[in-house]
């Protein structure tokens, strides 16, 4: 089996790359269910909703040094994943409009390392990006409730993937994502500046 050591600071560590990978996605990568019933898609909505709130509980109390925390090895700051969650949702956000309102509209990608290292995720205050996301989410939760199953149907196209996506894998993607960077944040608040 694979083993990778790392050195950095005073502390060393050594790891599987099993142990890499539970890492990089604490909450397993993402699956699309291949059924899908009204509740399941319900409860993804409701973890939409509920991250803001989720994710102001974890932060709230934290230390300027301490949103310098890394969830791993060349992994984001506890800052960077949060202006990263902002960045993400208003791109989910305009998608999930644009495909509501146009057919199969082409979205535009974006490189998400590079966004995630601009001053403004680097250096910001993390609570531009809460109070952002608290509003964005209510807003796009609104929306979400008011899709019937056909407008959940509705696509647009990915030009990196060169694949249609639905409104309904979009929302169990996003669902996903919140929880992924939520535990991205736990872990980096678990481990503190190990990873620093």
């Amino acid at each position: 089996m694979l083993e990778i050591n790392f050195k950095f600071a005073s502390y060393s560590l050594r790891m599987k790359k099993a142990d890499i990978k539970a890492f990089k996605y604490p909450k397993g990568e993402f699956k699309m269910p291949k059924q899908i019933s009204e509740k399941e898609l319900e409860s993804r909505i409701k973890i939409i909703a509920d991250f803001p709130s989720k994710l102001k509980k974890e932060v709230d109390k934290l230390k300027e040094d301490m949103l310098e925390y890394r969830h791993r090895l060349g992994g984001w700051t506890i800052r960077q994943l949060i202006h990263h969650c902002a960045d993400s949702h208003i791109n989910a956000y305009m998608r999930t409009k644009l495909a509501y309102t146009e057919k199969n509209p082409t979205v535009k990608p974006y490189d998400e390392s590079a966004w995630a290292n601009t001053d403004d995720s680097g250096e910001a205050p993390i609570e531009w990006s809460v109070l952002l996301l608290e509003g964005l989410h209510k807003r796009w939760v609104m929306l979400l409730s008011e899709l019937n199953n056909d407008d959940l149907k509705r696509t647009y196209y990915h030009p990196v993937y060169k694949t249609k996506v639905t409104l309904t894998h979009l929302i169990f993607l996003y669902a996903w994502h919140c929880e992924h960077h939520l535990a991205h944040v736990q872990q980096a608040k678990k481990y503190k500046n190990k990873f620093s």
